[in-house]
């Protein structure tokens, strides 16, 4: 087989290989192996009357566990898919969500303690999501940057342009 028909055939062949590299992670991911040990999850609340208070607009905001905690300098670039909660930052007239933080975990910013800033990305999105629609996980899919950004409500260490957003739904058992 001549050269050139035989690159051209390895070029073919491996495009959908390229095409397909969103590398999907895992919140963990995100924590430098050698990073010290970080409290992710939220305390638990027992009482559930409490739920309510932790969770009302006019609660005084929390403190954030770690807001300069050790990111993953080796992600800056990659393509990647990863599943969380959206807090949101900015929402469209229309009731759309085009600015918002993604977290691991449900009620992280709004009142319970946000978590490490290792484990929020900053995601803007040109078509964004519908407000009303907040309860339920996401995933999220685009170039990750590995960099500082600020919001009133967290420090976060990765930015995102998400290029697709869709429900996250748990594979079927």
């Amino acid at each position: 087989m001549p050269r050139p028909l035989l690159a051209a055939l390895l070029f073919a062949l491996a495009t959908p290989l390229w095409a397909d590299g969103v590398r999907e992670l895992t919140w963990s991911e995100l924590v430098p192996a050698d990073a010290p040990p970080q409290n992710v999850e939220p305390a638990p609340i027992h009482d559930l009357s409490q739920l309510a208070d932790a969770l009302a607009e006019s609660g005084p905001a929390a403190m954030q566990q770690s807001p300069a905690a050790p990111v993953v300098t080796a992600l800056d670039g990659q393509a990647i898919k990863l599943p969380g909660y959206i807090v949101p930052l900015d929402v469209t007239d229309e009731g759309r969500v085009t600015e918002f933080l993604l977290v691991p975990y449900f009620g992280a910013c709004i009142h319970v303690p946000p978590p490490p800033s290792n484990q929020i990305v900053h995601v803007t999105s040109e078509l964004g999501v519908l407000l009303d629609a907040l309860y339920q996980p996401f995933w999220i899919e685009g170039p990750l940057k590995v960099e500082q950004s600020s919001s009133e409500l967290a420090e976060a260490g990765y930015q995102m342009q998400a290029e697709k957003i869709y429900a996250y739904e748990l594979p079927d058992s």
